[in-house]
């Protein structure tokens, strides 16, 4: 069955009400019936994310996660998860069972998640050819534990019915591990097996290292059958499938000059990993390429594919893509060569920040490729991989989750954490829990208020998104093949790129309504996004609300305390230098997302400022962002080495006049240059067509206020070849002298033009301080 992304359009028809021959109906109310899906080949479902995005939406503030009717989730699979995360505890095993499909956009609108042991199997029919193997122990014995969802016209899944009781027996707690659908090597586990593998140690020897590394064999979460059978399923998979992907990625080579893949090793695809990327991928990287995600959530036993994609953020806050990579072999220097072989393909430009899985092997890797970028774990994953080591806390007591998630993303000062933390662990005696102690050490990767001094592209400081980029989000999923991913990639970036136009028209034929009649307003409407606008107006809007008091003044530095109404005892701290125009504040939102927090738009509100000061504008969140920019060199460079056509030089030299108008217009200095220079271009371009490919040995010369000087310089130059050695030689040295006195006249220039300049700054400095006096005697 194709997986095809869910779209939220609007229903014309009643699903049913939710009774159980509403299920079967499918005459009245416009949608298939698809039948139970047969799981016995492993697509069962993975241990649930039991602190994600996946938790729950309710309204009801009662935390004893038991599924409710009524209860809402933002999507099918956060009440799959849940689903599962609920059966772990209570001891049985789910799978998924019927759905209903939309007649109208052939979506998938409701979905049947069962006890694995509902139903019966059916016997096999006596006359067919095939014979079993061996006999099957009777696991179906019609148990009718289960949970219907249902898609609302908002997108969101909602329980319409649900069914606790079990016709067996439960499963206890310390054996739950086993249990089909809560089996799962985790990252971590996959990563340790490889590297022991690649040590030439056989199953048993990793099986006894990772009982030894997990504190016991319950604490494993999967068997040695499960572990062969996980390296026999990865081996089939990816080794089926690989010459199809490559055959597409040649294919897409021979297309695209630009279009690039390497392979680990030698040609041998079964044992060495695949990376691609194209012109779009380095464009992107030039653009946003500040921050990075990798993304290795499809690594997990969940998925078929061992999928990897470089992703980040674009200026309308969307997923973009850098790269992508199938990973067969997950050892560390496997991992390097990856991130080598990408870095190399996004001109060597270090990011400021990458977010990946908490993985020691990739940990390890990104130390060695990436040594000066800032390491993030993603805290989706760790939340995540806390539903195992943490489900008997979570269900001995119930309020344990909000006050873990609490104390990570709500608190706003290193102490503030470390005061929430301790006490968290001594209300539930967990000071000896050797997962949150590891946890703990970490916690300079992954807890928020220790890394908003780093740009990482999220809106918020406190409120960062737990779920990571998922560029492929409904197009990847756990019953997606290697043959099936590359459609499903080609489907994924034209979808993006759907969104992204979509988008930019937005930004560039509506105008947001403003909230205020700030100047500051009404200009961060004419730069931003869309979407980045918005955010901004949010936080211009709640200045209204705030008041900033100054609590000190040096003549250069005034700090300024911002509080807002009702909340005085959360109060921040705004370090404003006067003459630079600079600002920060405690909160560091600016340093985190790269749009201004309210905290320092209320000290520019008191101060005066009406314009956002240039500095404070990234060019990243623009609606201008990807204007001027081009391909890197290496792409310029496979290009030029092609046979490409009149369209593609036409296409190339106006993307880099773009780029060149853009930068030369930005003071009258540089618009002289670049004029200059221009016209000199044209000559040289006019003097090629008329030779053929060579080009006129005009020379180096001074560039002249007009074309008339490189004409006459021009003009010498020819009149040497027919002068003899001496002459030449005098010649020369008289244009070697006019050559310095011409360097020194523009030198002289320079000089007093930064004379001017810096004069003119002095001016403005004082007026400023006169301003500023002025204000404090009104005050006074």
């Amino acid at each position: 069955m194709e997986f095809e992304p869910l779209n939220n359009m609007d229903m014309e028809f009643d699903i049913g009400s939710g009774e159980e021959n509403d299920d079967l109906d499918i005459n009245n109310n416009g949608i298939d019936l698809e039948q139970d899906v047969d799981y016995d080949n492993g697509e069962f479902l993975d241990g649930g994310d039991l602190f994600g995005d996946i938790v729950p939406v309710t309204t009801d503030t009662d935390a004893d996660l038991e599924p409710y009717e009524g209860m809402e989730f933002e999507s099918e699979e956060a009440a799959r998860i849940f689903y599962n995360s609920y059966a772990r505890r209570v001891g049985f095993s789910t799978r998924v069972s019927t759905y209903h499909r939309s007649r109208h956009d052939d979506a998938i609108i409701c979905r049947q998640i069962v006890c694995s042991r509902q139903g019966f199997h059916q016997g096999r029919d006596r006359n067919s050819k095939r014979k079993q193997k061996r006999p099957r122990a009777i696991a179906r014995v019609g148990c009718k534990a289960m949970i219907m969802v249902k898609k609302k016209d908002t997108g969101k899944w909602i329980v319409s019915k649900i069914t606790k009781e079990h016709n067996h027996e439960l499963v206890p707690h310390d054996k739950v591990h086993s249990l089909r659908s809560h089996k799962h090597i985790s990252g971590s586990a996959r990563s340790l097996i490889d590297t022991l593998q690649a040590a030439g140690i056989g199953p048993s020897g990793v099986m006894s290292v990772l009982i030894k590394e997990s504190g016991g064999v319950d604490n494993v979460g999967f068997s040695t059958v499960d572990y062969r059978n996980y390296l026999t399923s990865r081996q089939r998979h990816f080794g089926g499938g690989a010459q199809q992907v490559l055959d597409y990625l040649k294919q897409m080579q021979a297309e695209d000059p630009t279009f690039f893949y390497e392979i680990q090793g030698d040609s041998d695809h079964s044992a060495g990993n695949i990376f691609w990327t194209d012109a779009t991928c380095r464009m992107n990287y030039n653009c946003f390429g500040d921050t990075v995600i990798f993304d290795t959530v499809y690594r997990t036993n969940r998925y078929r594919v061992p999928f990897a994609p470089f992703t980040g953020w674009n200026h309308h806050g969307q997923p973009v893509l850098f790269g992508c990579a199938l990973l067969l072999n997950e050892s560390e220097s496997s991992f390097i060569w990856l991130f080598q072989a990408w870095l190399a393909q996004m001109s060597g430009r270090h990011p400021i920040s990458i977010t990946t899985d908490q993985d020691r092997v990739i940990e390890a890797a990104v130390t060695h490729v990436f040594p000066d970028t800032r390491h993030r774990f993603c805290k989706w994953n760790i939340f995540r991989e806390a539903q195992d080591k943490l489900s008997g806390v979570c269900q001995s007591h119930p309020n344990f989750e909000i006050e873990f998630r609490k104390c990570i993303n709500t608190t706003e000062s290193i102490e503030e954490f470390e005061s929430s933390w301790q006490l968290l662990l001594q209300r539930y005696d967990l000071m000896e829990n050797e997962w949150l102690q590891s946890m703990y050490n970490a916690r300079m990767q992954w807890v928020p208020v220790y890394l908003r001094d780093t740009f990482f592209a999220e809106m918020s400081v406190t409120q960062a998104s737990d779920s990571i980029n998922s560029f492929f989000d409904g197009y990847v999923n756990a019953s997606t093949t290697v043959q099936v991913l590359v459609k499903q990639y080609e489907k994924a970036i034209a979808s993006r790129h759907e969104k992204e136009v979509k988008a930019d028209y937005d930004t560039l034929n509506t105008a947001p309504v403003l909230k205020t009649p700030s100047p500051m307003e009404k200009q961060a409407a004419n730069i931003y996004t869309r979407r980045i606008f918005v955010k901004f107006q949010e936080e211009l809007v709640e200045t209204l609300a705030s008041t900033a008091t100054k609590i000190e003044d040096s003549g250069t530095v005034t700090v300024y305390r911002v509080v807002k109404f009702g909340e005085e005892h959360k109060a921040y701290i705004v370090r404003f230098h006067v003459f630079e125009m600079l600002a920060n504040c405690s909160c560091q939102m600016f340093e985190f997302s790269g749009v201004l927090c309210k905290h320092i738009l209320a000290v520019f509100r008191v101060t005066n400022v009406l314009t956002l000061p240039s500095h404070y504008v990234l060019r990243r969140w623009t609606r201008n962002a990807k204007s001027g920019v081009v391909v890197d060199d290496h792409a310029l460079e496979l290009q030029s080495t092609s046979k490409e056509s009149s369209i593609d030089r036409f296409n190339n030299l106006r993307q880099e006049v773009i780029k060149y108008v853009d930068e030369g217009a930005k003071s009258s200095q540089t618009y002289n240059v670049a004029m200059d220079a221009l016209k000199e271009a044209i000559k040289k371009v006019k003097t090629s067509k008329k030779h053929g490919s060579g080009v006129a040995p005009l020379g180096n010369l001074p560039n002249g206020s007009n074309g008339e000087v490189c004409s006459a310089e021009g003009n010498r130059l020819g009149q040497l070849q027919s002068c003899s050695a001496d002459e030449k030689e005098k010649k020369i040295e008289e244009l070697v002298n006019e050559l310095e006195c011409a360097n020194e006249r523009c030198e002289v220039y320079r000089e007093n033009l930064l004379a001017v300049l810096k004069d003119m700054e002095e001016q403005k400095l004082k007026l400023s301080v006169k301003v500023q006096n002025v204000r404090l005697s009104l005050e006074d």
